[in-house]
């Protein structure tokens, strides 16, 4: 990897402008891009998001859509109401 070392100025609200060269040559930064920052005293590291694995509850996903389904109202359920309107649109 290339390493380059630039100056920047901290801006109002804290806000850091990252010159044009170093974003069009980081494919992972562009706007409205998720990052992480690993911060200490004296370093502040920038690289991109990486969400961590969660294993996913099926039983209480499933337990959650029963629970959905079974919700009444004076027109019907909740699911064929949500079907109905998914179908119009």
């Amino acid at each position: 990897m290339d390493i380059r070392m630039t100056t920047v100025t901290v801006r109002q609200r804290g806000q850091l402008t990252i010159p044009d060269n170093i974003r069009e040559s980081i494919s992972w930064l562009k706007t409205g891009s998720p990052i992480s920052m690993i911060v200490s005293e004296d370093e502040i590291k920038i690289k991109p998001f990486q969400q961590k694995e969660k294993a996913l509850d099926w039983q209480y996903m499933w337990r959650q859509i029963e629970l959905t389904r079974s919700f009444k109202g004076k027109k019907g359920n909740l699911s064929q109401f949500i079907v109905k309107d998914r179908e119009t649109h």
